[in-house]
């Protein structure tokens, strides 16, 4: 433990307290029902359209803002492509988050998302699919120099934070894992 210029280094055991700083208040917190979590996950995907998409490689890790839809269980992205496409070569673990502009303590909403990322062959029914979602006309796509690639996020869990559940008389931090989904 030492500083220099500002700069501080915590101990092994101070970085594991703040590791689990939120397992610990999640034991006690008031969680709603799987459904209704669910739902609002839902809701809130539905009414933003812009993610940040956090993707790793070999000691490369990159965060990208892009346009997503959600619907069918998952997040749909297409890019032209870029540097996330090495990361999601070796790694198809990702995460994502989507959030509301910070508008001051007591009005956070905010949803992380681990999952798992798959790459849609073009012009498949899934592809065609979600451009049909975007009303983006195939003959379009078909146009491109270059294919616009289609990932699919298949999400594993949810963290969803939102003042608003306080008022409901639940943690403002609702937690829902989706493999347990039935």
């Amino acid at each position: 433990m030492g500083y220099e210029m500002g700069r501080y280094d915590m101990s092994s055991e101070e970085y594991a307290h703040a590791q689990n700083y939120w397992h610990v208040k999640d034991r006690e917190a008031k969680g709603m029902d799987r459904e209704t979590v669910y739902d609002e996950i839902g809701k809130f995907l539905s009414g933003h359209n812009t993610c940040a998409l956090a993707t790793a490689s070999d000691g490369q890790v990159r965060c990208t803002p892009l346009e997503y839809t959600w619907h069918d269980g998952s997040i749909w992205i297409f890019s032209e492509g870029g540097e996330k496409f090495c990361g999601l070569e070796q790694n198809k673990n990702v995460s994502l988050a989507v959030y509301d502009p910070y508008g001051g303590f007591g009005s956070l909403k905010g949803l992380q998302v681990t999952g798992r990322a798959e790459m849609v062959e073009p012009f498949s029914e899934l592809y065609c699919r979600d451009a049909e979602i975007r009303k983006i006309p195939l003959s379009a796509l078909k146009a491109l120099k270059e294919p616009m690639h289609l990932i699919r996020i298949i999400p594993g869990e949810f963290i969803f934070t939102n003042s608003e559940f306080k008022k409901q008389g639940y943690s403002s931090r609702q937690i829902y894992t989706a493999a347990c989904r039935g």
